[in-house]
């Protein structure tokens, strides 16, 4: 097996691990999500709370949470840093 290779079964394993614990409604979203080329970059995961689901858009210059009812916030209550 080569570099490229392991890289795929490894980039596939992770993101499935960032969608573990999403709900249907946030799944949906995403899915339609990246038919615009938006990405789940990361999911934040406070204690004894939600996941916080955070998606870029194709450029990386926008972000947005996805709620848990599926909906985009384009204005979080945190700061992404670059």
């Amino acid at each position: 097996m080569f570099g490229r290779e392991r890289r795929r079964q490894t980039e596939n394993r992770d993101a499935a691990a960032l969608r573990a614990g999403l709900t249907p409604q946030q799944l949906s979203a995403l899915e339609t999500l990246e038919q615009f080329q938006w990405t789940l970059r990361f999911v934040r995961r406070p204690m004894f709370m939600e996941p916080i689901p955070v998606v870029v858009d194709r450029t990386g210059k926008r972000h947005a949470v996805l709620r848990a009812d599926g909906t985009l916030d384009e204005s979080p209550d945190f700061k992404v840093r670059d």
